[in-house]
């Protein structure tokens, strides 16, 4: 009877939250995906998928996506692994402090995040006028509008993430188990490869995988620092809805961003190690 009454209690407990899962995110995803396989006639075909994925400009916004993504993701992780071991590794009021400092940019609005960058990457900003003052162009450099503009921005906006599941990860590895291998014989770096990060793995596999698809998915960052010029898929995806009025590849793009995303999830948790 017991039993019986805590299970009852924990389904209303989780109740609301499946019911708010459901309308407001597992229905208009169903609604999306099923508008993107309806056709003029109320049938279900293929035909959008075809025409948005042989257009030459989607698989160039693709595939250059996904380059994006790529390049952010690894640097993301090697910026990050130093300072996450650095963190776990420091008195506990100088971590707070540190701490601190890499949850703040997660606070800032993005909009005034991504506008600093103008600030700093502009044609009369702070790189150009250096790179001027120092006699090294003559001319400001194009650096605005351009795939390494989005790819600092992207890396600026998203490497906290890393640091932070990188730290919750180390946070539960045991101090001596690096004390161990050093009395073995390792050193700090050879400790680090072959303790550290197999342990740390599952906050590996976190990062990577809220980093790369934020990539994907980002659309404030591409839209300020790449505007028209350079395309990605979130701001090809507004451009088909919003100025072209084309809202079937719009919907389709969605999907295939929501495809993606699950594509890499599910890859990444294949990686994930059984037994360490």
């Amino acid at each position: 009877m017991n039993q019986l009454h805590f299970k009852r209690t924990l389904l209303l407990l989780l109740a609301p939250g499946c019911v708010f899962l459901v309308f407001f995110f597992l229905a208009p995803l169903l609604f999306v995906l099923g508008e993107s396989l309806r056709g003029s006639d109320g049938g279900v075909t293929l035909s959008r998928y075809l025409a948005v994925l042989t257009d030459p400009q989607f698989q160039k916004v693709y595939l250059r996506t996904l380059k994006m993504a790529l390049i952010v993701t690894p640097i993301a992780v090697l910026l990050a692994y130093p300072s996450a071991y650095l963190l776990t590794k420091l008195p506990a009021g100088r971590k707070s402090f540190l701490m601190s400092l890499v949850i703040l940019p997660l606070m800032t609005n993005p909009v005034a995040r991504t506008y600093a960058w103008i600030v700093m990457l502009g044609k009369y900003g702070i790189i150009n006028q250096s790179l001027q003052f120092l006699r090294l162009t003559r001319e400001p450099a194009r650096l605005m509008y351009t795939e390494g503009a989005i790819i600092v921005g992207l890396l600026q906006l998203f490497m906290p993430i890393m640091v932070l599941t990188l730290v919750s990860a180390m946070e539960n590895v045991p101090d001596d188990v690096e004390e161990a291998a050093l009395s073995l014989g390792s050193n700090r770096f050879g400790s680090f490869i072959r303790m550290i990060v197999p342990l740390s793995f599952d906050g590996l596999i976190l990062g990577v995988t809220l980093v790369f698809t934020g990539c994907i998915t980002a659309y404030v960052t591409p839209a300020i620092l790449g505007g028209s010029r350079v395309l990605t898929l979130s701001t090809l995806m507004r451009q088909e809805a919003l100025v072209l009025m084309n809202w079937e590849a719009a919907t389709v793009i969605a999907v295939i961003m929501i495809v993606t995303t699950l594509i890499l999830y599910n890859g990444l948790r294949l990686l994930r190690p059984r037994a360490v």
